[in-house]
């Protein structure tokens, strides 16, 4: 009865490499489970880290001291995240108070709408099917007001960890910068000897998955800047947050685009009604989600990943309940480094397969 548990372990154990391959791929994921909470400022450093390295290692080319070309990047960087801080961010909170503001009317003349579809269609609704709905639009309506007092009460609960964050991730993210091969060797002294497939698996990985995050922040920008552009040439009522969800849709891959689809929608047509006016607001966001799938993911990934759409929307589902938001935005980097994983490990075939073979 174990003869095929033992024949299992033989085949894919046998090699000491890839037991220890196994041991740090566990020994990772558990010390994130573990203390994911604890560590988040050095992970969120980390991981600006790896963004900006590429950009240092540029600048190292061009005969810059790898400690003046961190400073200078880091510099940069943190121009850019109070830019964002002051320039965007009370924006995006000025239209969504004013969009929360709206929502009573807006549901409103929804509700209208919906109270004369037994009239039009009796034979599709009825009036308490019509009743019912309005009831549990208006409870989900309320439960998202909860959720948004209850966010922001938290997050002005939270400003010690926020300044945390402001101070710490900075700090680590230069030394990260700075000191990147020093702290690269201090690691390897505590790698077992027989780790090559370990590094294999990481080298492989490595320009994938580094890539593919520079990649990511640079489509989300790119869409984000032109449909905020189409949108207020459109004069489109809160453009500012609306081309910030379809920019930050891009992370979700095949499922963002549609769910965007819909608040875009709604407002159109609150503010135009069925006139010419929405169908070209739908048609042009249509055209910028088709030259972001095939001209600008192509040109920015190109040869980054090469995984099964199947496996994209698993490794989305899995390690966003994982991990929020942040599992959704490396599923695709996590989901390359298990391939590579796959791919490199050794394997021992059955002894009537090798004989066949003979």
């Amino acid at each position: 009865m174990l003869d095929p548990i033992r024949d299992w372990y033989q085949r894919n154990f046998s090699d000491p490499q890839a037991v220890i391959l196994a041991l740090l791929l566990i020994t990772a994921f558990a010390v994130i489970m573990l203390l994911g909470d604890i560590l988040a400022p050095v992970l969120v450093a980390l991981v600006f880290a790896y963004l900006l390295d590429g950009v240092v290692g540029a600048m190292q080319r061009y005969h810059i001291p790898r400690p003046l070309a961190a400073a200078i990047v880091l510099l940069v960087f943190v121009f850019f995240c109070l830019l964002l801080l002051f320039g965007v961010l009370p924006l995006l909170s000025q239209q969504v108070t004013s969009l929360v503001r709206e929502l009573p009317n807006m549901l409103g003349r929804g509700q209208e709408l919906l109270a004369r579809l037994p009239e039009l269609y009796p034979a599709i609704f009825t009036v308490e099917q019509i009743e019912e709905l309005i009831g549990n639009v208006r409870n989900q309506v309320g439960r998202v007001g909860q959720q948004v007092l209850s966010f922001s009460i938290a997050s002005a609960l939270n400003l010690f960890v926020l300044a945390i964050y402001v101070v710490l991730v900075p700090l680590i993210v230069f030394f990260a910068l700075k000191d990147k091969h020093v702290l690269i060797a201090w690691a390897r002294d505590f790698m077992p000897h027989k780790s090559q497939l370990a590094e294999k698996v990481w080298l492989e990985a490595d320009t994938k998955i580094a890539n593919y995050i520079r990649g990511k922040f640079i489509e989300i920008l790119i869409v984000w800047l032109v449909t905020y552009i189409t949108f207020a040439l459109m004069e489109l009522n809160y453009a500012v947050l609306l081309s910030f969800l379809v920019g930050i849709s891009v992370i979700i891959p095949f499922v963002g685009a549609v769910v965007v689809t819909l608040p875009i929608a709604i407002i159109g047509y609150f503010q135009w009604g069925f006139e010419a006016r929405l169908g070209y607001l739908l048609v042009a966001y249509q055209i910028i989600q088709i030259l972001d799938g095939n001209v600008l993911v192509p040109l920015l990934f190109s040869e980054v990943v090469d995984l099964h759409p199947l496996a994209i929307i698993v490794s989305v589902l899995f390690f966003g309940g994982l991990w929020g938001i942040w599992g959704v935005f490396f599923a695709i980097p996590l989901a390359a480094l298990v391939q590579a994983v796959l791919e490199a490990w050794p394997r021992q075939r059955h002894a009537g397969t090798a004989d066949q073979a003979a």
